[in-house]
């Protein structure tokens, strides 16, 4: 499948517009582990095929948290935060997966943007949406329990995965979270004892999701 079929406005473009898109976007295929945006340079926009990306900030002493994750046919605004006027957001992009991609060079884009009212209109849908997914992330930070937000990741990572075994360290969950490992293992060892999860080396497996989700909507 090509570009032209997974750029949600692509039809809305005049004949130029999409033979200057055409000529500029670029292909990846990136491994998992890839870093492809850090801080604020303007990178392109990024737009999945197929895979998964993790987009995250990162504290001066080190610590990370995921602001919002990439799948197929997503779009990532942010990586190329220089089009939006008044937006300078210092993100970091990963992939979680091997992921095949293609970038648009953030001039092209925001040549489209000042020339294409339905680009603008879905620049903004894109804008809004993220927007709700870092406020709902704030809600959480601010007014929920580490023991529901371990509990309500666990099963965000179950629906993604489609699995109850996770292939996942305290570690990345933690810095998932905005948190320390320690917090995590303590959490995850609670849950254990509770009959929630079961806990072997690098795999967190969940044995009694209801109860998982009794526990992140108390």
């Amino acid at each position: 499948m090509e570009f032209s079929e997974y750029f949600p406005v692509w039809n809305q473009l005049t004949s130029r517009q999409k033979e200057t898109v055409a000529a500029k976007v670029t292909f990846r295929s990136v491994e998992k582990g890839a870093m492809l945006h850090s801080g604020i340079d303007c990178t392109g926009l990024l737009l999945i095929k197929s895979g998964q990306l993790r987009a995250f900030i990162l504290s001066k002493e080190g610590r990370e948290v995921t602001i919002y994750r990439l799948f197929d046919r997503d779009i990532c605004l942010l990586s190329a935060s220089c089009v939006l006027r008044s937006i300078q957001f210092d993100i970091t992009v990963t992939a979680e997966k091997e992921t095949e991609l293609w970038i648009i060079p953030a001039d092209v884009y925001k040549q489209l943007m000042e020339q294409s009212a339905a680009v603008s209109n879905y620049t903004n849908e894109v804008m809004a949406s993220r927007f709700s997914e870092v406020m709902w992330l704030m809600e959480q930070i601010m007014w929920n329990s580490m023991d529901k937000r371990v509990a309500l990741f666990l099963l965000e990572e179950a629906a993604i995965e489609d699995a109850s075994l996770l292939h996942i360290t305290h570690e990345s969950i933690a810095n998932h979270l905005g948190t320390h490992r320690e917090v995590v293992t303590r959490m995850l060892r609670y849950f254990q004892s509770e009959g929630m999860v079961r806990l072997s080396r690098g795999t967190v497996e969940l044995t009694d999701q209801m109860k998982l989700e009794s526990l992140s909507e108390a």
